[in-house]
């Protein structure tokens, strides 16, 4: 059986990913694309490595004919899903790459994006979307929520040992450097080439990275209370990976234990040998997530290392995987790409 699919925002780098990753996917057409600024376009004109395929021009969202798709992918900003999903068919499948949905109570969206939720009836119905720890919720979801690339990575590295009970819950440091494309494709000046390159930095610095209302929810989730983690992401000048270095009071050799046991039967998590870091180098372009365990000289002080790729396993790979569950696929299917290697 083949599905059905639009793509809503294709002309940004998630959609991008979508179109990449789908293009090998036996059960999946795409049937639709919208990009408003770049309406009439064909997609090689926008991103000429997808020249070779075969795919429909680039429409505005309001001259698409959903019926007969089954799935919506949104790769739109953020704010801009609330109200373009609100009037969507309401049998349609959708899976949300935006903030929009993320955050459970509209009044924790309101505290960290800065205005009320345009959609709180919608909210009810999303499923957030991190695979591993809500494949039986995504599987039977209308809307699924797609995770933000640095919660995801985080999530990763500590909810197992959170569940677990191996690790402290009051002295949690998580330290990211994270690559360019996360900060999507819109013109910006300090994302210019002269502006980025030669240097790093720190940004959403002193608790104010909206990625951690993602943590806040869903640590404290996983604890039964209240957990506040320190995180600190930064900007690094490549285009792709994010790198997360986890800073715990634990055993570590109980902490690895706890995560190979974790992710044993996860077709895209693999936790390395104690001591072995992993590098973005070894997961870019793929759906793989390594995870690495070191133990500390301090006592009782471990560093958990994990690696992704922001835009295929932080996002649009993340919104596959997904939507293979929703759509009654295998849920690997379109995503056992080896890394791009070197």
């Amino acid at each position: 059986m083949t599905h059905s699919i639009a793509i809503l925002g294709a002309s940004g780098y998630t959609g991008a990913e979508l179109i990449r990753l789908i293009a090998t996917h036996p059960g999946i057409e795409v049937r639709a694309l919208s990009a408003d600024r770049k309406a009439g376009m064909a997609m090689a004109e926008v991103f000429p490595h997808l020249r070779h395929l075969d795919l429909p021009e680039l429409v505005r969202i309001e001259d698409i004919n959903f019926d007969g798709i089954d799935l919506c992918f949104c790769a739109l900003p953020h704010a801009t899903s609330q109200a373009v999903i609100s009037e969507l068919p309401e049998d349609l499948k959708i899976v949300d790459l935006s903030a929009d949905f993320r955050l459970r109570d509209p009044k924790v969206y309101e505290i960290w994006y800065g205005k009320p939720h345009a959609a709180p009836e919608l909210q009810k119905q999303a499923v957030y979307g991190l695979t591993e720890f809500y494949r039986d919720e995504i599987r039977g979801a209308r809307l699924v929520a797609g995770t933000g690339c640095n919660a995801a990575t985080g999530q990763f590295s500590l909810i197992p040992l959170i569940r677990a009970g191996v690790i402290g819950l009051d002295d949690i440091i998580i330290d990211m450097k994270c690559g360019v494309s996360g900060a999507g494709r819109s013109l910006k000046e300090n994302l210019l080439h002269a502006e980025l390159s030669e240097g790093w930095y720190a940004y959403g610095t002193g608790g104010s990275h909206r990625h951690l209302g993602e943590f806040d929810q869903e640590f404290s989730k996983a604890a039964g209370r209240d957990v506040r983690v320190q995180f600190t992401p930064h900007l690094v000048p490549g285009n792709r990976g994010i790198f997360s270095s986890s800073y715990l009071s634990g055993d570590a050799r109980e902490i690895h234990d706890v995560l190979v046991a974790a992710y044993a039967d996860e077709p895209f998590i693999e936790v390395l040998p104690v001591g072995a870091v992993p590098q973005t180098k070894h997961v870019r372009g793929s759906n793989f997530v390594h995870v690495g365990v070191v133990e500390e000289r301090a006592s009782r002080r471990a560093t958990v290392y994990a690696v992704l790729d922001n835009l295929t396993k932080g996002s649009s790979g993340q919104a596959l995987q997904n939507a293979n569950l929703m759509l009654g696929e295998p849920e690997t299917t379109g995503l056992m790409l080896a890394p791009l290697y070197p």
